[in-house]
C-alpha cells in the first residue's frame, strides 16, 4: 500500500529524518513511536504531502508523492495533533462545510456525516458549538473531518494527546472500527494505546528506525538482556553482590528499596539465553539468606522502547 524507500528530511544543517525504509500493507493499523524530536510527526507530514523530502521516495499504491501529488492525498485523510477546526461554527455546519469543499453534493453530504456521526459518537453535539467542546470532543469532530471522503489510509498525529483516560478509551475503540477497513498510520506517546490497537510497530530515535516489528516479536528480539528482582533477610548487599555476582549471566546486581523496609532489595541485571533462576535460587539456598521475593521483570513494550531510544 505505502513504500518509503530512503526518505530524508533536512531543515537547513539539521537531520530530522535520515534514510528511513518501510512499507505498511493494506489493511494495517501502524504504530509510530518515538522520543520528543525523533521525526515522527516531520514523516508523517512527509507521507500526507504536507512536506516534501530532501531525497528519497514514497510511493502510494503505484504513486509516486512527487508526481502524483492530488491522487495521493484524495487517498488520505490526516488529522493533526491539534485538529484545525473553525470553533465559531456549529458542529453539524463545520461538517458540513468540509464535505462541500470536498465536492460532495447535498445528498452525499447528509448521508457521510450520518455515518461518522454514528462512528465517531457525535449525535448529541451537532448543534453546538466547536468552541463550547471539550479537547476530547474536538478530536472526535476532527477524526470526522479526516474521514469525510472516506479514505483509504488514516493518519493520526497524536490523537489522544491531553485527553483523559475515559475519552482516550472512546478514541481508541474509534481506531480499532476504522482499522477493520482503513490502513492506519497511529503517532503517539502513549505505549498501552500502541499494544491495544497496532498490529505493528515502527520505533524511530534521531531521525532513524531502530525497530520494526509486530509488538510480540519486539520483545522478544530486544536482546536476550532481561532483570530479576529479588528480596532477601539476613544478607548484607556486600555478600549478595558477590556471591550473585560471580554467576555466569549476571551483568550487575544493583540494590533497590526492599519491599517491607526491613528485607534487602535486589535487581539482578541478566545477559543470557538461559534461564538463571534455579541457578539463583540454589546460590541462594546454599547461604543463611531468607527469600521472601523471586520474580522475574516481564519485558513490555516500555522497556523495550525506552532501550531502544535511551542516550548511550
Amino acid at each position: 500500500m505505502i513504500h518509503v524507500e530512503n526518505l530524508t528530511k533536512y531543515y537547513n544543517d539539521f537531520c530530522a529524518v535520515d534514510q528511513i525504509n518501510f512499507n505498511i500493507k493494506k489493511g494495517e493499523i501502524l504504530g509510530l513511536l518515538g522520543p520528543n524530536g525523533a521525526g515522527k510527526t516531520t514523516t508523517l507530514r512527509m507521507l500526507t504531502g504536507y512536506f516534501m523530502p530532501t531525497s528519497g521516495t514514497i510511493r502510494v499504491k503505484d504513486y509516486l508523492l512527487d508526481e502524483h501529488l492530488i491522487e495521493i492525498k484524495k487517498m488520505m485523510g490526516y488529522l493533526p495533533e491539534s485538529a484545525p477546526l473553525y470553533h465559531s461554527m456549529l458542529v453539524y455546519d463545520y461538517l458540513d462545510y468540509v464535505a462541500g469543499i470536498r465536492g460532495m453534493d447535498k445528498g452525499q453530504r447528509i448521508s457521510r456525516i450520518r455515518q461518522l456521526v454514528d462512528l465517531c459518537g457525535l449525535d448529541d453535539i451537532m448543534h453546538r458549538s466547536i468552541n463550547e467542546l471539550s479537547k476530547g470532543l474536538n478530536q472526535r469532530v476532527g477524526l470526522a473531518h479526516a474521514m469525510m471522503t472516506d479514505p483509504e489510509i488514516l493518519i493520526l498525529d497524536e490523537p489522544t494527546s491531553g485527553l483523559d483516560p475515559n475519552q482516550i478509551a472512546e478514541i481508541r475503540d474509534i481506531i480499532r472500527k476504522i482499522g477493520k477497513e482503513k490502513t492506519v498510520i497511529l503517532s503517539t506517546h502513549i505505549l498501552s494505546e500502541v499494544e491495544a490497537t497496532c498490529n505493528r510497530v515502527v520505533i524511530i530515535n534521531k531521525g532513524k528506525i531502530v525497530a520494526d516489528d509486530v509488538t510480540e516479536n519486539l520483545k522478544q528480539a530486544a536482546g536476550q538482556k532481561y532483570f530479576i528482582h529479588l528480596a532477601l533477610l539476613n544478607a548484607e548487599f556486600k555478600d549478595v553482590q558477590e556471591q550473585l555476582g560471580a554467576i555466569e549471566g549476571v551483568r550487575a546486581v544493583e540494590k533497590t528499596p526492599g519491599a517491607q523496609g526491613s528485607d534487602l532489595g535486589i535487581r539482578l541485571e541478566c545477559e543470557s539465553a538461559a534461564d538463571l533462576r534455579e541457578t539463583i535460587y540454589q546460590t541462594i539456598k546454599q547461604t543463611s539468606w531468607i527469600l521472601i521475593e523471586f520474580q522475574q521483570e516481564t519485558k513490555t513494550l516500555e522497556t523495550v522502547f525506552r532501550e531502544l531510544t535511551k542516550e548511550d
